[in-house]
């Protein structure tokens, strides 16, 4: 995949948001998000038709502004909607076994150390995400902060490779990461909790 469609990764679930989701993915697309992950996880989160329904409207808002809609963690999900891609962690189904099924579509990673990053790239990942770089208060099960310092090492040993940060990011912080090495900036709760979406993405460009 190119490194530039990573700039501002959106990642949303219902339970994220204060107010209508869709309302504020839509907004979040008219500002310029250049890559939306339908993470619909935690306490509350939407199952079964409730979540396909969910998820449809979001693919379509997502194709009428011509931007890739990703499907975290959800294989069987992610496949009944035809997904742009599918988003997965280290416990999540196997890489190998989802490029099975996923030909010609993008298969991004999450990683935390080299040994995770070596397995993603030459396992078939099209991209990484690398987090959390800063506490984070968006996911509950996240890991300790990791800082920037192996991002910068895996962009050193992995020039090329289409990098995301995630982690705690704000717009004060995003030129601190992308010095490091990211291609871009994965965000939760600083765009669903914003109260003036396209000021904060604008911001973070």
């Amino acid at each position: 995949m190119k490194r530039e469609a990573l700039a501002i990764y959106f990642i949303m679930g219902t339970v994220n948001c204060p107010r209508e989701p869709l309302a504020i993915l839509e907004e979040a697309l008219q500002a310029g998000i250049t890559i939306f992950q339908l993470r619909e996880k935690g306490e509350g989160a939407l199952t079964g038709e409730a979540l396909l329904d969910f998820a449809k409207r979001c693919q379509a808002l997502c194709r009428t502004y011509h931007v890739p809609f990703i499907v975290n963690d959800n294989i069987e999900l992610a496949l009944a909607l035809d997904a742009d891609g599918v988003h997965v962690g280290q416990e999540d189904t196997e890489l190998a076994k989802i490029r099975q099924q996923w030909t010609g579509k993008i298969i991004g990673v999450s990683v935390h150390n080299h040994e995770e990053m070596h397995a993603a790239v030459t396992g078939g990942a099209d991209y990484v995400g690398i987090g959390p770089i800063f506490a984070t208060i968006s996911k509950a099960d996240a890991n300790k902060p990791a800082g920037v310092e192996f991002l910068a090492e895996a962009r050193a040993s992995y020039p090329q490779f289409p990098i995301v940060a995630i982690g705690g990011i704000t717009p004060e912080r995003t030129e601190q990461v992308l010095a490091a090495g990211a291609d871009g900036i994965a965000v939760i709760s600083a765009i669903c909790q914003s109260e003036n979406i396209e000021h904060t993405v604008k911001n973070f460009k």
